[in-house]
């Protein structure tokens, strides 16, 4: 019989292996679902290792850094918001498996053999292939998949841009492997299907040889990111590009990629990066004439319109000219430093939570979620140096003082208290232009932005 060598934890070589779904069944084989790790929360400072060592690489090799700080805390954001409901829901995805388990199941694959785990892996990731194809041709589905795909740069901390919304679809995709497959090897290639696709968002790792012909690499999954009229609406694969070449949908990468929406969005707003389109939806359904074309604007492509094929005509999509520059605000380099700290402050607060979230009561955890969702709103006002941002920002302190002093937060390290106070109340930096021009000037709300904030400090 086949055991894992450790119920809970794993080791340095595991935790590397398992980035690149290469661990071996008899290590993450488990009769109960219980005893299966939280592979994504051990996966953590793998995260992290590999996005600092792709900034060193990119200097390397490019000579400049990959990531911006707007986009890279506005990608984090998503992610952080995504999971803001596993604090107060059951998963989804594992309660309507686990019912379908216990009520229709066909037979009991053994949960200990090799060929189940083999099978597990080739349903799981069938699976997503579908799910995430539909994510792109079913436009209330696209509604939420749409954040991943919202960031117009492409490196691992666009990995984590994920949507809060996704789950409440995705889980219908892997129901039919609840007849057959134990739900235990079910979560542990759930997790690894998705830690796979961590390492793929990079630019810096641009053809792997003969495995591009077996499996998704950056280079396909650039393609999957790309707004260039050749890149939409291909390769889907999780981590096999098999089904896409089975099924029609495979683009080898070319030309060089343009990445984001079709038609840019233009923010670090967390919650309209979030919930933008689900908006658009609402007011096309209602102009939209005839309950059909309704209907049809909530589950046909998002290029749908009446008189148009189901999925919209390719041609409307706009070129890329190669001239395309993403949206910056070009943030100063004090206000970005303040972001980033008060940023790495609210994770120590989001880690804490959901490491004590069974024993917090359901006021505590609202009201720290509630605190979280200000923070990234906060934050990403100040990244697009919104005229409101010196009022909320100031709000947000206020509110994280008084959850502090009402014992709903606490500092990491007890004696850091006082210094925590002092940053907090202290006024966030002021921006500094350099070589300003009159009409950059004129155009910029920066000025009024920190002309509120003097006044109110």
């Amino acid at each position: 019989m086949a055991t894992s060598e450790s119920p809970k934890d794993v080791s340095f070589s595991q935790g590397i292996r398992m980035m690149f779904y290469a661990m071996k069944p008899n290590e993450t084989s488990f009769p109960n679902l219980d005893e299966v790790p939280d592979y994504v929360k051990q996966a953590t400072p793998f995260f992290i290792s590999l996005m600092l060592l792709e900034l060193v690489l990119g200097w390397i090799l490019k000579g400049k850094l990959a990531v911006r700080v707007d986009d890279a805390l506005t990608s984090i954001s998503a992610g952080i918001l995504s999971r803001l409901p596993m604090l107060f829901f059951r998963s989804i995805e594992f309660s309507t498996y686990i019912y379908v388990w216990e009520k229709y199941r066909l037979f009991n694959l053994p949960w200990d053999s090799p060929w189940t785990w083999h099978l597990t892996f080739l349903g799981v990731d069938l699976g997503y292939y579908w799910f995430h194809r539909m994510a792109h041709e079913v436009n209330i589905m696209w509604a939420a998949h749409q954040t991943h795909h919202s960031s117009e740069a492409y490196n691992l901390s666009t990995a984590l841009r994920q949507s809060a919304l996704q789950v409440y679809t995705s889980w219908i995709f892997y129901c039919p492997l609840a007849l057959i497959i134990p739900p235990p090897v079910y979560a542990v290639h759930l997790q690894f299907n998705l830690l796979y696709q961590f390492w793929i968002h990079t630019e810096v790792i641009e053809n792997l040889g003969p495995l591009e012909l077996i499996l998704n690499t950056p280079s396909h999954h650039r393609v999957h990111h790309g707004r260039n009229r050749y890149c939409i609406d291909k390769n889907f694969a999780g981590t096999l590009i098999i089904w896409d070449r089975i099924f029609g949908t495979f683009e080898a990468e070319n030309e060089k990629v343009s990445y984001g929406l079709t038609h840019p969005i233009n923010t670090f707003e967390p919650l309209k990066v979030q919930f933008h389109h689900m908006h658009y939806i609402w007011t096309t359904f209602w102009i939209t004439p005839g309950l059909w074309n309704k209907l049809s604007v909530i589950f046909k492509g998002p290029g749908w319109s009446p008189g148009k094929p189901r999925l919209g005509l390719l041609e409307e999509i706009p070129e890329v000219t190669g001239k395309e520059v993403p949206y910056a605000t070009h943030v100063s380099g004090s206000l970005q430093l303040y972001a980033l700290v008060q940023f790495a402050l609210m994770l120590g607060f989001y880690e804490d939570t959901f490491a004590d979230k069974d024993a917090l009561s359901q006021a505590t955890l609202l009201l720290r979620s509630g605190y979280i969702i200000l923070t990234l709103t906060s934050i990403g006002f100040l990244m697009e140096q919104r005229p409101q941002a010196a009022i909320l920002e100031t709000f947000r302190c206020s509110v994280f003082l008084m959850l502090y002093w009402l014992n709903y937060l606490k500092p990491f390290i007890p004696s850091w208290t006082h210094t925590f106070e002092i940053f907090i109340l202290s006024p966030f930096p002021k921006h500094k232009h350099e070589r300003q021009t009159k009409e950059d000037k004129d155009s910029t709300p920066l000025k009024k932005m920190l002309e509120d904030n003097k006044k109110v400090w």
